[in-house]
């Protein structure tokens, strides 16, 4: 059964972040070696999660797993993109899609803090 990952970011009006999470699902792709990855927005930006789930679709996926990319666990994750899972099952019957957990509080997390404010600090002389 052929696997892809949707990785499902916030989206924003600024290219820049939207970019970001784009980089961010290459290198992950390149981890974890999925042939189908895909990245999608809620808001703001195109790909859409439908959108997304289409091409994962496209590609010959025949289950997703969709993963949030969001620090905590709102509106969004809570309720916004189990919504969007269902609609696409309405189009899909016969997919086999699951939502993984978003990142949450995790020490991977504080290490990257602490480096980017090791990073401030020597940018400012501070240390």
């Amino acid at each position: 059964m052929k696997t892809a990952i949707l990785m499902m970011a916030h989206g924003s009006r600024i290219a820049e972040a939207n970019d970001a999470a784009r980089e961010v699902a290459a290198m992950v792709q390149e981890l974890t070696g999925f042939e189908i990855f895909e990245v999608s927005f809620r808001e703001l930006h195109d790909p859409n999660i439908q959108s997304g789930i289409d091409a994962c679709v496209a590609h010959g996926a025949q289950r997703i797993l969709l993963m949030p990319y969001f620090l905590f666990m709102g509106a969004h994750v809570l309720h916004d993109l189990p919504e969007e899972i269902e609609q696409a099952q309405k189009r899909y019957p016969g997919l086999v899609m699951e939502m993984g957990g978003h990142l949450g509080a995790h020490r991977k997390l504080a290490e990257i803090e602490s480096e980017r404010i090791g990073e401030a600090l020597d940018k400012l002389g501070w240390r």
